[in-house]
């Protein structure tokens, strides 16, 4: 039998992603000792159904645009083709199924954590993988009893996509806050104005 694949799965909008988002992957990838990391781009969260936000594809083409061809990263779409809202246990489900060589792990933020039991079969999710927290600030963090969760020292990113949205909406020049082409995308297809 094969050696299982290592997999970090981090789910979000990124509307956009940026180089908050990337610090962190990269952190945990690296310090997990994953093979690989997936940022799964969500179309829409159950806790965020009243939030716009830019086109599914937009979102995709920003996460390719800020990993490039950097070896070990890639941006997923599984949950467009998913039934909206989606929910992290029905993917996490799909992509056992569809990748039964590979361990995937959760990467999620404190602030996520805090809300995991309102999340839809919150107890099979934590029995099905492992989760790696990240810090957030001002949430702490509580492990629930029993669950295989590892709080990562990652550094503390006080960037949020809502922060890097007004930013261009009121025309501020803030190209070291992205990456380089995910910021290109964004001046190119008028984004956030």
């Amino acid at each position: 039998m094969s050696v299982q694949k290592t997999t970090g799965l981090f789910f979000g909008t990124f509307n956009p992603i940026h180089i908050g988002h990337m610090a962190i992957a990269n952190y945990i990838k690296s310090f997990a000792n994953m093979d690989e990391l997936w940022f799964i781009v969500s179309p829409q969260s159950p806790f965020k159904k009243h939030q716009t936000i830019s086109d599914d594809r937009h979102r995709l083409e920003m996460v390719r645009q800020a990993i490039g061809n950097t070896p070990g990263y890639r941006a997923s779409d599984v949950e467009f083709q998913m039934p909206t809202p989606s929910y992290t246990i029905d993917t996490i489900v799909y992509l056992n199924e569809k990748h039964p060589r590979r361990k995937f792990s959760l990467i999620m933020g404190a602030d996520n954590l805090e809300q995991i039991t309102k999340w839809k079969n919150y107890e099979e999710l934590l029995k099905r993988c492992p989760i790696f927290v990240y810090p957030r600030p001002g949430h702490s963090v509580d492990v629930p009893a029993g669950a295989n969760i590892t709080v990562v020292n990652a550094p503390l990113m006080e960037i949020s996509s809502s922060f890097i949205r007004k930013a261009v909406q009121e025309n501020r020049e803030i190209p070291f806050f992205l990456p380089q082409g995910v910021w290109e995308y964004i001046e190119k297809m008028n984004l956030y104005r």
